[in-house]
């Protein structure tokens, strides 16, 4: 045994020391809508920060490809409201404005260096309606790979034979201002995101309706493959996906340019690549979360039955414990092969709460797999579950310890 292994038992007692210290949905599922209204922990909401969101916006607009989709947003609705946006807040958006930011020209190798913030020159593309109307066949039933309550997502073939997946934003129940809004707030996020974990953007259109282009992913979602196919997903395979995701997680909470809370970590947004690479998508409940902040109070309450955190569910609270809860319910679907919320309404949580605090593997394991799971990875996930899964926000880990301790434990004791 490694020298500089850790037991499970050194682990549980990191977590008890944590007490002493103090710490801060889904396009195939449907969930809880509402438009959000945020409020910061901290009395000082940062005139820094909205100094900095102002510099970054003003830069991140520049270049023909915001210049129209600006344009054609414009048009549809009243952007001058959109002063919270990532990629617009604060930004003039005048026709002076318009030529004088929009029209610099930057060579390809550029970045836009925004203070101590800096971001790399988007490569997205504008697509027309006609383009993705083609690309889909008319949006053709046939075409539908995933309807929810936000969204319809679509494969489609483009010009060139590259298979996308073109994702409709609908959200009927929201205005066209709040559509828009939202729609721009998730193009701010994804712009800051570059991560072999997350779903990558090809482009977006604003022609008419409301688009995101999104790289194909040949298997579809998680959801798809664990609950809604005849395959036995094999157990190394779901032990790569869980730490796809929780290196994904790890990304967006600590080493992305600006801490990211996903808040609708879900099966069905978590994408598989063709060689089953997991990878993070939708984001489009994702929050900001200012460095001095400890968290948001955002309500209505928006996001997936089954995976809400307690504080997030009875409080509106937000952040980066909110996703490793989240987390641990994905967790345990993987583990289980359950849903997270099954047909007669009950919680995968609830259900599993009794056999995680006996350590319970046998009963846990999803029958499917029988005996073929290596016994140390099943533990080392149950334990993770566990621990993602604690009732008060400050007891769950982080991702990076997650990912540096928990998914590199060697030795347990025997049950």
């Amino acid at each position: 045994m490694e020298a500089n292994s850790k037991s499970l038992e050194n682990v549980k007692n990191e977590e008890e020391e944590m007490e002493e210290e103090s710490s801060p949905r889904g396009v195939l599922e449907t969930p809880i809508s509402g438009s959000d209204s945020d409020h910061s922990s901290s009395l000082e909401r940062s005139s820094s920060f909205d100094n900095e969101q102002k510099g970054i916006s003003g830069e991140l607009g520049y270049g023909s490809q915001w210049k129209n989709l600006l344009g054609q947003i414009k048009k549809r609705t009243s952007i001058k409201k959109f002063t919270t946006i990532p990629l617009l807040g604060g930004y003039d958006l005048s026709k002076k404005s318009w030529r004088g930011k929009l029209g610099r020209n930057r060579s390809a190798e550029d970045t836009i260096d925004c203070g101590d913030f800096v971001v790399p020159k988007p490569s997205w593309r504008n697509f027309t309606y006609e383009e993705l109307k083609q690309a889909t066949d008319n949006f053709s039933p046939d075409k539908l790979l995933g309807k929810g309550g936000h969204a319809e997502v679509y494969k489609g073939c483009l010009s060139n034979g590259q298979i996308v997946a073109v994702k409709k934003i609908t959200k009927k129940e929201k205005n066209n201002e709040d559509r828009v809004g939202d729609f721009l707030s998730e193009l701010g996020i994804i712009a800051h995101i570059d991560h072999p974990n997350a779903a990558r953007l090809i482009g977006f259109s604003a022609d008419k309706d409301l688009h995101l282009v999104l790289q194909f992913s040949p298997h579809g979602s998680l959801a798809t493959v664990l609950h809604g196919s005849e395959m036995i997903l094999e157990w190394k395979i779901r032990y790569k996906l869980f730490t796809g995701v929780a290196e994904g997680l790890q990304y967006l909470h600590c080493d992305c340019q600006r801490r990211i809370v996903h808040r609708d970590i879900t099966a069905s947004n978590i994408l598989l690549s063709e060689d089953y690479e997991a990878q993070i998508s939708d984001f489009g409940l994702a929050k900001w979360l200012p460095e001095k902040w400890a968290h948001h109070v955002v309500y209505p309450i928006e996001g997936t039955f089954g995976y809400m955190a307690p504080e997030y569910f009875m409080h509106g609270i937000v952040h980066e414990k909110t996703d490793v809860f989240a987390f641990g319910v994905l967790l345990l679907e993987l583990i289980t092969g359950r849903r997270a919320v099954d047909s007669c309404r009950q919680s995968l949580v609830m259900w599993a709460k009794p056999l995680l605090e006996k350590n319970n593997v046998k009963e846990l394991a999803d029958p499917k797999l029988g005996n073929n799971y290596d016994v140390i990875e099943m533990k080392r996930a149950v334990f993770t579950a566990s621990t993602c899964l604690h009732h008060l926000p400050d007891m769950r880990p982080s991702m990076r310890k997650v990912n540096l301790h928990y998914l590199s434990l060697v030795s347990f004791p025997p049950n």
